[in-house]
């Protein structure tokens, strides 16, 4: 004989709420996280964005005239075109060359272990020490660079300290920790089934139509994952710039945050000045949005564009 209670709450019902409850329970770490350290944060920025904020003095409410006001700003437009520069070169290149390197270590060949291990370990070295690193290397009266220059006879370069070279001098580096997105590929190649190429082979492909057939299609979600992250963290460059540009990148002659004639001056490193050196947090979290907003619209591009060129295995034709 059924009861009220069963009537009111069937056996499945009680059963999924009680799922539900386990897994609210489960997450509940990093919902709490989340929302102490993600949301909260996120409301107070859109909060300070909208006034004047100096730390020292209470906020003052100014509406969008800190939006207004970016528009305006000379710097933030040479900040923001150093930061699409960077990324637009930086991006297509870095990819490229994770790539080429994921390819050569996918061969079966004595010792890949080692090779695997070698070039993946800059990217583990703190951001700092490599930095450091790179300043020894460009530094023009005393540099690794400079002293090879010599050595083939070619004239010297002053690499940070010229508006014309630093920009590269940086996208250079960003070469040194491809080990990430390297092994993502690696992951990725060697996640294409065997019968692929089989199948290839006995249809008569050759090496550069099953690379080109097989390969890259079957690549392509992996691409476009390290696409979008190498986006979103050319966006963010950060570390390397500051310390570059006050780190000493030429002894006495060092220009400070930005480089010479803010030809460093990257996006997140002039909100950075903004917020703490400064003292403008309404106008650094009207900074933050806008960056958000630009990476957003980046990122749904790229999600249209994907449809002409990602291929996933589990799609099914029309």
């Amino acid at each position: 004989m059924t009861t009220l209670v069963d009537r009111l709450f069937p056996a499945s019902s009680r059963l999924r709420r009680q799922e539900a409850l386990t897994a609210y329970a489960l997450i509940s770490p990093w919902l709490i996280g989340f929302i102490w350290f993600t949301a909260i944060p996120m409301g107070i920025a859109i909060y300070l964005s909208l006034t004047k904020y100096q730390i020292i003095s209470p906020p003052e409410w100014v509406g969008l005239s800190n939006f207004t006001k970016l528009f305006q700003d000379q710097r933030f437009r040479v900040a923001l075109f150093n930061t699409a520069f960077y990324a637009g070169i930086s991006v297509p290149l870095y990819l490229a060359a994770s790539f080429v390197a994921a390819l050569a270590m996918n061969l079966k060949i004595r010792g890949i272990r080692w090779y695997r291990t070698i070039f993946y370990l800059p990217s583990i070295t703190p951001a700092v020490a490599n930095a450091m690193l790179w300043l020894w290397i460009f530094n023009p009266q005393w540099g690794l660079a400079n002293s090879v220059l010599k050595f083939l006879g070619i004239p010297t370069q002053d690499w940070l300290l010229d508006p014309k070279l630093s920009k590269p001098c940086l996208i250079f580096m960003g070469l040194w920790g491809i080990g990430p997105t390297m092994i993502i590929f690696l992951a990725g190649l060697q996640n294409i089934p065997e019968q692929l190429y089989e199948a290839a082979m006995i249809d008569g492909a050759g090496q550069w139509a099953r690379f080109r057939n097989v390969t890259l299609p079957m690549l392509s979600p992996v691409t476009f994952f390290n696409l979008i992250m190498g986006i979103i963290n050319a966006f963010q460059i950060f570390t390397t710039a500051y310390i570059m540009t006050t780190g000493g990148a030429g002894g006495e002659r060092s220009y400070g945050v930005g480089g010479v004639l803010d030809s460093l001056l990257f996006y997140v490193l002039y909100l950075w000045q903004n917020a703490f050196e400064f003292w403008r947090m309404g106008y650094a979290a009207a900074m933050g949005w806008v960056l958000l907003f630009i990476i957003l619209v980046l990122t749904y591009i790229q999600f249209k564009l994907a449809e002409r060129w990602v291929y996933y295995e589990t799609e099914q034709g029309g």
